[in-house]
């Protein structure tokens, strides 16, 4: 794979010999290159000769546009061993490469030639390393230099990385063999492999091939004309356009090849071309059917007495009713209203089990009454539901049940404590295939109506809870957790919706939970953009704001009455102490 024409490299090389020209001095630069320079620190290259070497490079260096989106370059230096110098992606002006040249400390061991192409091909031209990948055409250089016979094989290493789209440069030096410079070079051999015997012999090929520089890249000027892209061939240039375009007469403008005019599109109503192909496309009130060719009337919005308040939209087969941003679909349908203050699907979760005891089981019924409270109860409005669990789960009541303040309170104080044990789990997955099912009173998500689910806990599951709490809030439950007691932080924190910081309140004990129900004053509704909480829709976050309010305080409340009853509670046990 020939990346780049020889002969103006070669000058690089042999005029970068000269006493270091500047780099003003050139007539015209190079495209960008990936060069790499494997240079050879044996034993056997003298100190003065080394020195020739690092004016070497940074004479060429000097000469290259070098930049990020130019030229990069990567030093290697080998001997017994390869050293790095620097990647491709190390430096990107000339000030840093000189003075990481000017360090360079020569190893001064063998030869191993062989051994320094096979790294730069594996390593040092990666894209780990900051070679520009192979599709983007940059071309990719190796300069070997070096003064004398490997020790080691380099003839199939040097096929490889050839194949591997390397050109390689072989620069010899007084002692250098010519037979292991051929074979490691780049075809043609008289355009890549150089055995430089005399300085003074090389500073009389300098202007000749400077003048061949400027035909490296004739598109280098930007006076080609082309549209799309310019291809620089050996002195001269051809356009060539993007895919899905053809070149025009003039050879330098692109049109786009018009798929549409082959007449085999077959479709129905409308062909539109496009680069790469084509596509078929309906007439107004039409809609385009699975095979992609044939179109087909469906806009029921313009044939029926829809009714929508705002917007009507069809579907297949079918239509529905839209609200504008800010408002939401009534249960009817068709119409619209601003949000209600709370409105939200609520499911409350109640822990049962044995270690909450009576006395407080009674308080967490209050505590959900005090919620109830707050809400704007109706089909219409908030719904309700309500689950206990503890070594099984039960339904106290579905969604659908009430549709009062007044009903849904009855039903709390009558519900039964079940003791036993701890299934959170359990209860997590009933709520998510049950309790915000359409058939128990969800209504559908396409409403914007958000599902809220609470759960209220004071001890560690029995269960395994990470994979029903995931599924929850995958299915858009917004989830909040409660623990008192002998709660687990890290069940909660599962539990618990992002960001778990405002969705979750933990208290060691009954007392000291007023401290922790700050945590629900978090603001809850983020600003556009920021991706904290999945918002559906404006007047979901003013529920879920307004939710959480109500929370707020029915919580503080609860915990006030809570360490009352636990000082009762000491009081009693104290007294009964007494009288043993």
């Amino acid at each position: 794979m020939k990346l780049l024409p020889a002969a103006p490299l070669l000058l690089l090389l042999l005029t970068t010999l000269e006493a270091r020209p500047k780099p003003a001095a050139l007539k015209c630069r190079t495209g960008p290159l990936d060069i790499v320079f494997v240079i050879d620190s044996s034993r056997s290259v003298r100190p003065f000769e080394f020195e020739t070497m690092r004016r070497f490079m940074m004479d060429i260096i000097g000469s290259l546009d070098v930049g990020p989106n130019a030229t990069r370059v990567g030093v290697i230096q080998y001997s017994s061993q390869v050293q790095n110098i620097f990647s491709l992606k190390t430096f990107f002006t000339r000030a840093e490469m000189e003075r990481a040249i000017n360090s360079i400390v020569p190893l001064a061991q063998g030869t191993m030639t062989g051994l320094a192409i096979q790294y730069a091909m594996n390593v040092a031209f990666t894209t780990q390393e900051g070679a520009r990948p192979l599709h983007k055409r940059i071309p990719r250089i190796a300069i070997v230099v070096t003064d004398g016979r490997p020790q080691d094989r380099v003839t199939e290493v040097a096929t490889q990385a050839r194949n591997a789209g390397i050109e390689i440069y072989a620069v010899g030096i007084q002692r250098a063999d010519m037979n292991s410079l051929r074979a490691m070079a780049s075809p043609p051999l008289e355009e890549h492999v150089f055995l430089v015997e005399s300085f003074e012999l090389i500073q009389q090929f300098a202007k000749q091939f400077q003048d061949k520089l400027c035909a490296i890249d004739a598109c280098a000027d930007g006076r080609h004309g082309c549209q799309h892209h310019c291809v620089s061939v050996r002195g001269s240039y051809s356009c060539r356009c993007r895919p899905g375009y053809q070149l025009s007469h003039n050879k330098r403008s692109c049109t786009l090849i018009d798929y549409c005019s082959f007449g085999n599109h077959s479709c129905q109503h409308e062909c539109v071309s496009i680069p790469n192909g084509h596509y078929c496309r309906c007439r107004s009130g039409f809609t385009l059917q699975p095979d992609s060719k044939s179109c087909r009337a469906t806009d029921l919005c313009n044939g029926v007495d829809h009714g929508c308040e705002f917007k009507c939209v069809s579907t297949e087969g079918s239509y529905h009713c839209v609200c504008p941003e800010g408002q939401q679909l009534q249960a009817d349908g068709k119409t619209c209203s601003k949000c209600g203050a709370g409105h939200v699907d609520l499911v409350m979760v109640i822990d049962g089990s044995k270690s909450v005891r009576p006395q407080n089981f009674e308080l967490v019924k209050q505590f959900v009454n005090r919620i109830v409270d707050l809400l704007e109860v109706s089909p219409q409005g908030t719904r309700v539901g309500l689950v206990q669990y503890s070594s099984r789960v039960r339904t106290e009541f579905p969604l659908n049940k009430y549709h009062s303040a007044d009903e849904i309170k009855k039903a709390v104080m009558d519900v039964e404590y079940m003791e036993k044990g701890t299934m959170t789990g359990l209860a997590l997955k009933h709520m998510v295939e049950h309790s915000f099912s359409e058939l128990e009173g969800a209504r559908p998500l396409s409403h914007n109506i958000p599902r809220i689910g609470l759960v209220f806990t004071d001890g560690r599951s029995q269960d395994d809870i990470s994979e029903w709490a995931r599924r929850a809030k995958e299915s858009g439950i917004v989830m909040f957790a409660v623990g008192v007691g002998k709660a687990v932080e890290e069940e909660l924190r599962a539990i618990a919706s992002e960001p778990v910081e405002q969705h979750f309140s933990y208290s060691a004990d009954f007392t000291t939970m007023t401290h922790l129900v700050e945590n629900f004053s978090l603001n809850i509704c983020p600003e556009e953009g920021k991706g904290e909480t999945e918002i559906r829709s404006p007047c979901e976050c003013e529920a879920l704001v307004q939710f959480q309010t109500n929370t707020v305080a029915i919580l503080q409340s609860l915990t006030e009455k809570i360490a009352q009853m636990t000082a009762r509670l000491e009081d009693l046990e104290k007294q009964i102490a007494n009288k043993k």
